[in-house]
């Protein structure tokens, strides 16, 4: 057996899992990492996240949502992997879960907007302008980032 699947778990969360994972990503998101979230729009995106167990803590330790903007293109968003556990294939496992899940939706592409190229590259992701990134996804996410209008995240995708 993997030794990944004897150590952790993925699954799909539920509303009560929010406040775990909204503790999970606090340091993230004060640092400006990641977008806050707040409870009600988890709770309403709920279904595109996917989350990792560590089985001996049962306890949340890394997720990732699979946000969709239109009938061809998705987001990866939202990646965290707890400190302690960083360097054990975590992020890759959510990453490459999320590409299945995009495959199986027929969508035909991927978006990201990270600090970590590398780790999307990895997957084949190519970086592009932030000037090709839908306006969905900035008047509906950027906005509210604390970096907004000077992002300094790199803007990749992913052909599926």
């Amino acid at each position: 057996m993997n030794s990944f699947f004897s150590n952790y778990k993925l699954f799909k969360p539920n509303v009560s899992d929010i406040e775990q994972m909204q503790n999970l990503v606090f340091s993230e998101v004060e640092n400006g990492n990641i977008l806050s979230r707040d409870k009600n729009e988890m709770a309403t995106t709920i279904r595109s996240y996917i989350a990792v167990k560590d089985l001996t803590t049962d306890k949340i330790i890394a997720f990732v949502a699979l946000h969709i903007y239109t009938v061809s293109l998705a987001e990866i968003r939202s990646l965290i992997v707890l400190k302690d556990y960083r360097g054990n294939g975590i992020a890759k496992k959510l990453i490459e879960h999320c590409i299945v899940e995009a495959k199986w939706l027929n969508l035909t592409k991927l978006l990201v907007l990270t600090y970590k190229q590398q780790l999307f590259e990895f997957f084949g992701f190519n970086e592009i302008q932030k000037e090709s990134i839908p306006e969905t996804k900035i008047w509906a996410d950027c906005i509210k980032c604390k970096h907004f209008p000077i992002c300094d995240e790199i803007s990749l995708t992913l052909d599926i």
